[in-house]
């Protein structure tokens, strides 16, 4: 019970798994006709700047 609460495998994994949503989303919402091209790059580019700012400050702690 205690590996299931403190997050187990996906414990540290939990922006990139966010990412990967943000950048199915992006793409699902541009396949179905809900957003143009340059919403959906705005979008992806937004997640992946999320992204790199979490790497950038998970390298400052260590």
């Amino acid at each position: 019970m205690s590996k299931f609460i403190s997050g187990g495998f996906f414990a540290n994994r939990k922006t990139q798994i966010m990412t990967g949503v943000g950048i199915i989303s992006a793409i699902a919402a541009y396949l179905v006709g809900d957003s143009d091209i340059y919403a959906t790059v705005q979008a992806l580019i937004a997640v992946a700047g999320v992204y790199m700012l979490h790497k950038s400050n998970q390298n400052k702690g260590k």
